[in-house]
């Protein structure tokens, strides 16, 4: 099997030769799309998560001998969560070798952030597959390298530095409220309100909940530490 242009291209962005093409065609097939002789990526994202955890946890230990293992987790989350996979799959333009079914990419599915998160797992795995376990560390520490090195900052969780804010003066935990939603079906936006007891409040857009809960988290805890 010899790889199209497009898919070529998409393995030069990444940073590897396939030896086996087969793989980094189904690592980018989807459920939609798939079939006996075209099995879709499920199989490999599964793997390819696994893949990236290990690299992950080898990376910040190596990076900071001194840290602690409550230290470690949440820098750990920010680098494997699948936003994170989604950003790294967008940066590389994944979304546009997706091979989906037509109602999938009809309600853009090359957009979709479950998506692109999946299909970037099942990329690491078909490398590894591939390659071995060097040649994914290689690819993974290339595709993520300024996120590790600046994942301290990005690990801060802001909903539970708000809450212990809250808690440590008294108050229940803060209420996170939806306001608003906009856009299409397959690309909402979402307004979020994170509400204390005081009737302090701050809201925030986001394209994921997640996301705008954070958002709204950290624009109050700035109002009220600033007060």
């Amino acid at each position: 099997m010899k790889l199209g242009a497009e898919l070529t291209a998409f393995a030069a962005r990444i940073g590897h030769d396939f030896a086996r093409p087969d793989l980094l065609v189904r690592a980018l097939t989807h459920g939609s799309i798939s079939s006996e002789t075209r099995p879709d990526n499920q199989r490999l994202e599964f793997l390819g998560d696994r893949v990236l955890g290990l690299v992950m946890a080898e990376a910040l230990l190596a990076g900071d001998k001194g840290a602690t293992e409550g230290q470690l987790a949440p820098r750990y989350n920010a680098l494997v969560r699948k936003e994170t996979c989604a950003e790294v799959a967008r940066e590389i333009d994944l979304g546009a070798v997706l091979k989906l079914g037509r109602s999938e990419m009809m309600s853009g599915g090359r957009r979709k952030q479950a998506l692109l998160g999946d299909a970037m797992e099942a990329v690491i795995a078909a490398i590894y597959l591939d390659g071995g376990f060097e040649a994914a560390r290689g690819a993974i520490l290339r595709l993520w390298g300024k996120r590790i090195a600046s994942v301290e900052a990005d690990a801060r969780d802001a909903k539970t530095s708000l809450q212990e804010w809250a808690q440590a003066r008294g108050l229940p935990p803060p209420a996170y409220i939806e306001t608003g939603r906009s856009g299409p079906d397959h690309a909402p936006t979402f307004t979020i309100e994170a509400r204390l007891e005081t009737g302090a409040a701050a809201r925030a857009s986001a394209p994921s909940k997640r996301a705008a809960e954070q958002a709204a988290a950290k624009a109050l805890l700035d109002r009220v530490a600033d007060g």
